[in-house]
């Protein structure tokens, strides 16, 4: 009994017998359904692989973004701009700037 039902769905009697609709139907659907789980687990891939593509990016844009403002750093620093200004020939004041205080008049 168990090797004539084996036999039978290997030689594939479900498909033409009685109530083949019926298998073909879930046949379908299940191929279906296959189909949609791989396409979801295709994007799903994509989507990972995406992801990894952009913490990548934000690490080294992260790290630019620290030498970047190591150099500013050093470029404000006052040795920097006197040796800018110097090769304009421009150079500091001898004399150190004076306050100017002004004192507002009372109106009558």
């Amino acid at each position: 009994m168990v090797k004539k039902g084996i036999l039978d769905i290997l030689k594939g009697k479900f498909l033409v017998s009685g109530d083949a609709p019926k298998n073909w139907l879930f046949i379908i659907f299940v191929s279906f359904l296959a189909a949609v789980m791989i396409g979801s687990s295709h994007s799903a891939d994509k989507k990972v692989h995406q992801i990894a593509a952009l913490n990548e990016e934000v690490k080294e844009l992260n790290s630019e973004f620290v030498d970047v403002r190591s150099d500013v750093q050093k470029l404000k620093l006052e040795s920097k701009i006197t040796e800018v200004l110097q090769e304009k020939e421009l150079y500091p004041s001898e004399t150190p700037p004076k306050k100017i205080k002004v004192k507002a008049k009372k109106i009558e």
